[in-house]
Parts: C-alpha cells; sequence; structure tokens
C-alpha cells in the first residue's frame, strides 16, 4: 500500500495561474488532487501555523492543515491508480517549506508557474483590494510597505515584492532537489497555449496527455474603484474578517461574499493596467532576480523588464 503523501505539488506562485491549473489537473482521470486546495502544511511542518495579524490572516489561518495525521488523512482515501497533488502556492516562497519537502519527500515532483513578477504583484494587490482587505489604495504605495507589514506579523500573501523573487527561491531549492524533478511553467503559456501547457505538466507527471479541452478561469475579482465605497465598507470588511477568526471558517466564508458587492460601484467597472511609470518604478526591485531565473532555466524572461504591462488573464485569454 503506497504511503499517503503528495506525488507532486503545484509550489507557486500566487497570482500565477496555480488555480487555473490545479482545476485543470483535478479533471484528469488519473490525478487526485487534495481537498482543500491549499493545505499550507509544509509552512508549518506539525507546528500551529505564525500568529500572523494582518486583515484577514487570523481567520484564513484556522483553514491551515498543520497535523501531520491531518495532512495524511488528505490522501490516504485517494484511489492507488492515480498519481496525487496538493498546490499550496507559498512553497516556492517558504525557504522552510522547500527544506522541509526537500527532507521528507526526496522524490516528490513539483510545478512552478512564474509569471512577471509586476504583475503578479498588482494582481496579488488587486485580489486583497477588491477584497475590501487592503486597505492602501494606491498599488505602488502598498508595494513599498511590504517591509513595514512583514515586522508587524502580516502573512505571507502580503508580501508583494518577495513572493515574486522566483530566481532566489529556484536557486535554493535545485541545491536541494534535483532539478529534473522541478518543472517551471509560465503564466503566458497558460493563456497563449493553455492544452499544451497542461500536457506539459502531464508529461512530467507521467500521465497520458490531451485529456483536457481547457483551462478554467483563474480566481480574479471584480474591479473595485477607489472612493468612498472602499473607504466606507472595506473597514466593515476587515473587522468582520477579524471577528471571523472567533467562529468556525464556514461562518466567515459565507458571509463575505454577500459583503464583497458593497465595494463596487459598478460589476462593470474596467480594471486599470499599471502605467509604464508605475512599472518602471518597480522593475529595479526585481531586474536582477529575473536575470538570475533566466540563467536557471534558459529560458527568455526580458519581456519581464519591459515598462509595458500585459494585463489580466481575463484580458489575455480574448
Amino acid at each position: 500500500m503506497r504511503t499517503a503523501r503528495p506525488d507532486f505539488m503545484i509550489i507557486g506562485a500566487p497570482k500565477a495561474g496555480t488555480t487555473a491549473l490545479h482545476a485543470a489537473l483535478a479533471r484528469h482521470p488519473e490525478v487526485a488532487m487534495s481537498v482543500p486546495k491549499e493545505p499550507k502544511y509544509w509552512l508549518c511542518d506539525d507546528a500551529p501555523p505564525p500568529a500572523y495579524n494582518g486583515p484577514g490572516d487570523a481567520h484564513s489561518q484556522q483553514e491551515w492543515i498543520w497535523r501531520r495525521r491531518e495532512y495524511d488523512a488528505l490522501f490516504s482515501g485517494m484511489p492507488e491508480d492515480r498519481v496525487r497533488g496538493e498546490s499550496t502556492p507559498f512553497y516556492l516562497w517558504s525557504r522552510q517549506a522547500r527544506e522541509a519537502i526537500a527532507t521528507a519527500l526526496p522524490d516528490v515532483k513539483l510545478i512552478a508557474v512564474v509569471r512577471d513578477p509586476i504583475d503578479r504583484a498588482y494582481s496579488n494587490w488587486m485580489h486583497l483590494w477588491c477584497d475590501g482587505l487592503e486597505p492602501v489604495g494606491d498599488f505602488v504605495t502598498a508595494f513599498q510597505l511590504q517591509e513595514e507589514r512583514a515586522a508587524r506579523g502580516w502573512a505571507p500573501f502580503w508580501r508583494y515584492e518577495g513572493l515574486g523573487l522566483y530566481g532566489r527561491q529556484l536557486e535554493h531549492l535545485q541545491r536541494l532537489i534535483d532539478p529534473e524533478q522541478i518543472l517551471v511553467l509560465r503564466y503566458r503559456q497558460l493563456i497563449d497555449d493553455p492544452c499544451g501547457t497542461v500536457d506539459r505538466a502531464c508529461e512530467f507527471l507521467g500521465i497520458a496527455t490531451g485529456h483536457l479541452g481547457e483551462v478554467p478561469a483563474d480566481n480574479s475579482r471584480s474591479f473595485v474603484e477607489p472612493g468612498w465605497r472602499p473607504n466606507v465598507f472595506g473597514p466593515v470588511i476587515r473587522a468582520g474578517a477579524w471577528l471571523g477568526q472567533f467562529a468556525p471558517p464556514e461562518v466567515w466564508r459565507s458571509a463575505e461574499p454577500r459583503l464583497r458587492p458593497l465595494l463596487r460601484s459598478s460589476d462593470d467597472a474596467k480594471r486599470p493596467r499599471l502605467t509604464p511609470e508605475q512599472r518602471a518604478a518597480l522593475l529595479p526591485a526585481f531586474a536582477e532576480d529575473i536575470e538570475l531565473l533566466a540563467k536557471l532555466t534558459g529560458d527568455d524572461y526580458s519581456a519581464w523588464l519591459s515598462a509595458e504591462a500585459r494585463g489580466s488573464f481575463s484580458e489575455r485569454r480574448k
């Protein structure tokens, strides 16, 4: 009988298409994916999650699976003839997770999906802003608050810069695990050639290709325009998320979708692209790491050094 552990993991990056890839692989007849999608176990490794205290952090931590027996139970009931996987996109970022995975699961296969780090950070900020959790309505200003927020104990999802430093993350990972066990995909490939990209993942996992006709949309949010609505209702939502830590997770999960529409003046509000000036201001934070990633993978990431934004998942699929 097989050990109740994953055969592969989608390890990152957040807001780079990991949800879409997870959903696509979950449809494959030879794959069994964990429920929940993001156990986050290897961020903890048999210890309670750190007491993160950013907006909504304490509530979301109730859903982290940090006990080994509970993590193993996610896989123990899966069919023996399927490859088993989970998707926690913070594993790529976390040095602790990389080391723990390499020690406990030396044969595991790892899939990393990377995205232009500035576009990824903007999408990350947009996700939190449109959920009413991000209190700062200007992306560049919020980006520059990363170190201050980290020092105050905010959770990994608030690290708009750190989550996009794939080069140094991958360099460390390749010292721990055979690079042949690591597949690096690009967000752009999921948009431009979704079925071919999923087939690359299937080949990597040793399962049949050609089973999937599409890649589901990612978990994007309707845009919230800055103004009186987020100023008034944003604090209400953040207070609700804080109170959510004192109730079962499903209580806030059911309440939050009813509150989120209060932030929007229109369901048709257009998400603005980053301006060239905004991108140019943030490029120095990533330029060296982009060069390192290109060296490690042999791929060309020079387009990421452009001042032109390439748009969201939904824009690029049109």
